[in-house]
C-alpha cells in the first residue's frame, strides 16, 4: 500500500532507537519517569505514578525534533534534484531543446491535462485536510442535503464529486475497457509469436539449401557457376562509418568478375565526399570491381537515391542486388550463405539476413535497443518468415532478386519506409522471403536518446503513410483473402497502429486521469502482472538482459508517446510525417576491420595498394586521410536537449502520483512514480549516459 498522510502511523512503531532519556525533576512533588521513546509517556504505568504537563511537553519535544528531522531530510533531497535540474538545464544550449514546430498538438494536450490535474489535485488537498475524505471508500455517504453542507467549498466539492461519478467516470471507463481489449489482443498475438518461435526451435525448422548449388554437371570441371551480383552501398553524410562497409563489403567472397560493388553517396558535404572518394579509390587499385556515384539532387532520399542506381544500364547484367546501410559490416561469407537460396526456388523474391550490434553494450539505453530488436529478429522476422513467407524487409543485409524489384514496381519516394514499401508490393505479386536467423551482419544501435527518437519517429510514421497508400492495392489484389487479413489486420493495424495507440492512451492518459477519478481505477492485473509478463516474452531472445526487466517496461511506456506521435503524424499526414534524418552513427569498429586496419599502418602494404597512382593523387590522398584523423580526434562537445512533451508527462504523472496517496492505491502509486521518473531523465535527456 502507498504510505499515508497520517505520519502518528511512524511514530506508534514500537522501535526504540537512541540513547535512554532521563528525566528528573527538581520539585519533589514530581514523580522520575524514563523516557526511552516518544511514545513511553503514554504506555500504562504504575498506579503510584502519573502524567504531568512536563512530561507531555518533553514528548512532544521529541515529536516535534523528530518531524522537524524527516521535514529536513525531505526538503535536503528535494533541494538536491532542483540543483541537479538546475544544473543540467544550465548546460542546455538554447538550440539544445526539442523543436516542436507542427507536431506541437500533442504537448499542448498535454500541457492542458498537466494545468487541470494540478488544479484538481490542489483541490483535494484542501478537502482532504478538512475531513471530506469521501474518496477513501465507495461505500461513504456522500452529504446531499443543505443541513450536511458545510460551508460553499463543500458544496462546490460535493457537485465535484456528483459530476465526477456520474459524466466523467463512464466515458473514462469506455476508453480503458476499449484500450484493455486491444491490450489483450495484443498480448495473445506476442503469445501466438513465442510459441511459434518455440515450435520452430523444438523442431529445427531452418532454410537450408544444397551444399554445393553452383556446382557446373557439364563435364568441364569442378568449378563453380556463381550469378552476378550487384552490392549497393546508400550513404549520406556518413563520416563516421563510410570506410567500414566499404572495407567489411569489398572484402566478401566472391569472384571479382561477378560482383560490382556500388558506393551510392548523397552527402552535401564536400570534405566527406572526397574522403568517400579517396576510400574506393585505394579499393578499386586493390583490385575491387567498385564504383561511386554522387546524386547532385538529393531527390526521395534513400528510395531515390537506389532508385537512380537501378537505373543504369550495366545493371542489367546482374540478377541479385544486395543492399548494405553504411553502418552495416557483412562477412566475408555473407554472398555464399544468402545467394543459393534463390537456386532452384523461382518464386523467391527476398533473402534477409539478421542484424548483431557491435556497440549493444555500450550503455543503458543500447542494451534496451538490443532487447526489441532480438525480439523482432528472432520471433518476429522468423515466425512469419516460416510460417508465411513474408515479413517487412528491414532496409538492408538482404539481397533481392531484380526481377522481383522490377515486377513490383521498383523504389518509389511517396514514403520514409521504402523497404517497406517494395516488400508489401512484392508480397502482393506473389513473391515469397526467406528469414535466415544464423546469417548475421554487425552494425550500430543509435547511443543518444535524440538519433534513437528520430529513428522511431520515422519507423512509426512510415507504414501509416503506406497504409494510405496500399490499402486499395491489398483489397483489390489476387492473393488469398488470409494473406489480405494478415497484411490489414496484423501487419498494419495492431503491430503499427494499435501497439502505439493502446500503450500511450493507456499508460500514459488514462492511468493518471483515474487517479483523480476514482470510479474509473484500472485493475492491477492491467497496470502490472500482464506487462511484466510480456516484458517477460520480450526478453527470451535475450536472456542475458533480464536484470533490465523493469527498466525496458518503463522506458517502452516512455517511447509510447513519440511512437503515438508519430503514428498519428504518419496516419493523418501531420508535421514532419514526411522527414528523414540520417541516424547518427558513432562508427564502432568490429573484427571484419582488422584487415583494413592493419593494410593501413603497414607502409610497405600501403605501398603496393597506391601502386599505379600519380604523385598528385597519393598527395591528395594522404591530405584526406590526414584530414580525416585530424577530424575524428577533435573533441565534441555534448549539447545537453531537452524533451517538452517528456517533461510535461513526467510531471502529469508525478502529479497523480501525488493524487494517489490521497487514496492510498498501492501499486498504482508506485507504478506512477517510477514510470514519473523514467519520463524525467528521458525529458532531461540522461537516459543515453554511460552505465554498464
Amino acid at each position: 500500500m502507498a504510505p499515508s498522510l497520517d505520519f502518528s502511523d511512524w511514530w506508534a512503531k514500537d522501535t526504540r532507537k537512541g540513547t535512554p532519556v532521563v528525566v528528573k525533576m527538581e520539585n519533589p512533588n514530581y514523580s522520575v519517569v524514563e523516557i526511552d521513546g516518544p511514545d513511553s509517556a503514554f504506555r500504562p504505568v504504575e498506579k503510584s505514578r502519573g502524567k504531568n504537563a512536563k512530561q507531555v511537553t518533553w514528548v512532544l519535544l521529541l515529536k516535534a525534533h523528530r518531524a522537524v528531522g524527516c521535514l529536513t531530510w525531505l526538503a535536503t533531497v528535494f533541494w538536491s534534484l532542483l540543483g541537479a535540474i538546475k544544473k543540467r538545464l544550465s548546460f542546455t544550449h538554447p538550440l539544445g531543446s526539442e523543436k516542436l514546430g507542427r507536431d506541437r498538438w500533442l504537448f499542448t494536450a498535454i500541457k492542458l491535462f498537466l494545468a487541470v490535474s494540478l488544479l484538481i489535485l490542489g483541490f483535494e488537498i484542501v478537502a482532504y485536510f478538512r475531513g471530506w475524505h469521501y474518496f477513501q471508500s465507495p461505500n461513504l455517504h456522500i452529504p446531499t442535503s443543505t443541513l450536511e453542507i458545510q460551508s460553499l467549498l463543500h458544496l462546490v466539492y460535493v457537485g465535484w464529486l456528483t459530476l465526477r461519478a456520474d459524466y466523467i467516470a463512464p466515458p473514462i471507463k469506455a476508453l480503458s475497457t476499449f484500450c484493455i481489449v486491444l491490450f489483450l489482443i495484443q498480448s495473445v498475438d506476442r503469445l501466438i509469436l513465442c510459441l511459434g518461435c518455440f515450435w520452430i526451435k523444438y523442431k529445427k525448422i531452418k532454410p537450408r539449401f544444397d551444399e554445393e548449388p553452383f556446382r557446373n554437371d557439364d563435364g568441364e570441371g569442378s568449378g563453380f557457376e556463381y550469378p552476378m551480383v550487384l552490392v549497393q552501398i546508400p550513404m549520406c553524410n556518413e563520416r563516421e562509418v563510410y570506410d567500414q562497409s566499404i572495407s567489411a563489403v569489398c572484402q566478401l567472397d566472391w569472384p571479382k568478375d561477378r560482383i560490382l560493388v556500388q558506393v551510392l553517396d548523397d552527402s552535401n558535404d564536400e570534405s566527406i565526399q572526397q574522403l568517400i572518394k579517396a576510400e574506393v579509390a585505394k579499393w578499386s587499385q586493390k583490385g575491387v570491381n567498385i564504383i561511386y556515384r554522387h546524386r547532385l539532387v538529393r531527390t526521395g532520399y534513400k528510395a531515390g537515391n537506389l532508385k537512380s542506381a537501378m537505373s543504369c544500364d550495366y545493371v542489367e547484367a546482374y540478377e541479385y542486388v544486395a543492399i548494405f546501410d553504411a553502418d552495416f559490416q557483412p562477412t566475408p561469407d555473407f554472398l555464399k550463405l544468402t545467394v543459393p537460396h534463390f537456386k532452384d526456388n523461382p518464386e523467391l523474391g527476398l533473402v534477409q539476413a539478421r542484424w548483431t550490434f557491435v556497440n549493444k553494450d555500450e550503455n543503458l539505453l543500447t542494451r534496451l535497443q538490443n532487447i526489441n530488436l532480438c525480439f523482432h529478429f528472432e520471433v518476429e522476422q522468423q515466425v512469419n518468415g516460416v510460417f508465411l513467407n513474408f515479413f517487412g524487409f528491414n532496409g538492408t543485409a538482404g539481397v533481392w532478386r531484380i526481377k522481383a524489384l522490377e515486377e513490383s514496381g521498383g523504389w518509389l519516394e511517396r514514403t520514409t519506409v521504402e523497404d517497406m514499401d517494395i516488400a508489401v508490393r512484392a508480397h502482393l505479386h506473389g513473391w515469397k522471403f526467406i528469414y535466415l536467423n544464423d546469417v548475421k551482419v554487425l552494425c550500430e544501435v543509435p547511443e543518444s536518446y535524440e538519433a534513437y527518437k528520430k529513428q522511431q519517429h520515422r519507423w512509426h510514421s512510415g507504414p501509416m503513410q503506406l497504409f494510405r497508400l496500399c490499402l486499395g492495392s491489398i483489397l483489390t489484389s489476387k492473393i488469398a483473402i488470409w494473406k489480405k487479413a494478415n497484411l490489414i489486420l496484423l501487419f498494419f493495424l495492431l503491430r503499427k497502429l494499435i501497439l502505439p495507440f493502446y500503450s500511450f492512451t493507456l499508460f500514459c492518459i488514462i492511468l493518471p486521469l483515474t487517479m483523480f477519478v476514482p470510479e474509473a481505477e484500472l485493475p492491477v492485473w492491467v497496470i502490472c502482472y500482464i506487462p511484466v509478463f510480456m516484458s517477460f516474452l520480450n526478453l527470451l531472445p535475450s536472456p542475458k538482459s533480464f536484470p533490465f526487466i523493469v527498466p525496458y517496461l518503463l522506458f517502452e511506456n516512455t517511447m509510447s508517446v513519440t511512437k503515438f506521435n508519430a503514428m498519428v503524424s504518419g496516419l493523418f499526414q501531420l508535421g514532419s510525417s514526411y522527414e528523414w534524418i540520417v541516424t547518427k552513427k558513432a562508427g564502432r569498429s568490429s573484427e571484419s576491420d582488422l584487415l583494413s586496419i592493419t593494410e593501413k599502418e603497414i607502409p610497405n602494404k600501403k605501398s603496393q595498394l597506391l601502386r599505379g597512382v600519380s604523385d598528385s593523387e597519393l598527395l591528395e590522398l594522404s591530405q584526406l586521410e590526414e584530414q580525416k584523423h585530424a577530424v575524428s580526434k577533435k573533441p565534441v562537445k555534448k549539447t545537453n536537449k531537452i524533451y517538452h512533451k517528456e517533461l510535461a508527462l513526467a510531471f502529469l504523472l508525478l502529479t497523480a502520483a501525488v493524487r494517489s496517496l490521497l487514496a492510498a492505491q498501492g501499486v498504482h502509486f508506485y507504478f506512477l512514480l517510477f514510470q514519473g521518473v523514467t519520463f524525467l531523465l528521458v525529458g532531461l535527456d540522461l537516459i543515453g549516459e554511460q552505465m554498464s
